[in-house]
């Protein structure tokens, strides 16, 4: 019961932390505004240029940040989890640049694709690259490997990313795929939001229905299998609710690598290795990180902006280089 209590007090610091994030985001951009400004702006009270700004452009941009955050931190502790791979993450492991390979094949073959189709051949490809991925790593006796699961899903994302790039110079469309890779919120709208969101949404709700099967998956499948689990259908869910998670992420904004890495080594730290703790917390403290990285690419260089990706990366990649240095170890 106290343990339950403290996670509860963690949570609400995590979301409040998240609120933070969210003003401070409103707040600051390449356009001065006050703290009146934003109040208008959230609560439609006000009208001026800058409260218009604030609610067409800064707000979209925040909502979008808030979601892929929370969808890429969830989806890196289910892929963490599943594989018992620490060193797991959608933009490490092929995921994302199965979706890249989707974006670039429509917009070549079919042009006039809408926002949704875009986004449901990025689903599609986002799960062609997971499963090319666990297939690859899982193709021993000893199952999943955190070595060799990270070898196969450099070696999967180098040759994705490979036929992304020979397609969109062959078509000629590099810069219409690059600007949906570069990582970055430039251009989001309510149209956009309006499509994605309702598909992350249910999807981080589903990812939290199922956190329990997901801890007992973590620490070994033989105990989920007593426990009555279907292991297989269960995986399989889980899977697809990373693709779903990975895909809509890249159709909104691009790819973004190491999110899902540090985001839930972050929570173990705080909430320990329980997923039901794991997945409401990394939804909080993952949106929350988005939404300061964000903001710092539109701070740091302002009025130009630096691309978020390349933020995120730079905080990433030492992330990443420890965690190989302690191990690895299993979770």
């Amino acid at each position: 019961m106290l343990k339950a209590k403290f996670f509860s007090y963690k949570l609400i610091g995590s979301f409040c932390l998240l609120l933070i994030a969210c003003f401070i985001a409103m707040r600051f951009g390449a356009a001065d505004t006050s703290i009146k400004e934003v109040w208008f702006a959230v609560t439609s009270s006000g009208s001026s240029d800058t409260v218009t700004m604030l609610q067409e452009i800064r707000f979209p941009r925040v909502i979008a940040t808030i979601f892929v955050g929370a969808a890429l931190a969830v989806a890196g502790a289910i892929m963490q989890g599943v594989t018992r791979n620490p060193l797991a993450d959608p933009g490490l492991l092929g995921v994302s640049a199965g979706a890249n390979v989707a974006l670039a094949l429509t917009m070549a073959f079919i042009p006039s694709a809408n926002y949704f189709s875009i986004m449901i051949a990025c689903f599609i490809g986002a799960t062609i690259g997971t499963l090319l991925v666990i297939g690859i790593g899982a193709v021993s006796e000893s199952g999943f490997s955190a070595l060799r699961i990270v070898l196969a899903g450099s070696a999967v994302s180098a040759f994705l990313y490979a036929i992304a790039d020979g397609i969109t110079i062959y078509f000629d469309i590099s810069k219409d795929v690059s600007m949906w890779t570069a990582g970055g919120f430039i251009g989001t709208n309510w149209a956009q939001l309006q499509v994605v969101l309702p598909f992350i949404a249910v999807t981080l709700i589903i990812s939290l229905l199922l956190a329990r099967q997901l801890s007992l998956l973590s620490l070994n499948e033989d105990v989920a299998v007593g426990l009555g689990q279907n292991v297989f259908v269960i995986k399989g869910i889980l899977f697809l609710l990373i693709s779903l998670l990975a895909g809509a992420s890249v159709a909104l904004v691009g790819n973004l690598a190491f999110v899902g890495l540090m985001i839930p080594h972050i929570v173990r730290a705080i909430v320990g290795s329980d997923y039901r703790n794991i997945i409401p917390m990394s939804m909080f403290i993952g949106a929350a990180f988005l939404v300061l990285a964000e903001t710092l690419g539109r701070t740091i260089n302002a009025p130009y902006e630096t691309s978020v990706a390349a933020i995120v990366s730079i905080i990433g990649l030492p992330f990443f280089l420890i965690i190989v240095r302690k191990g690895a170890k299993q979770i």
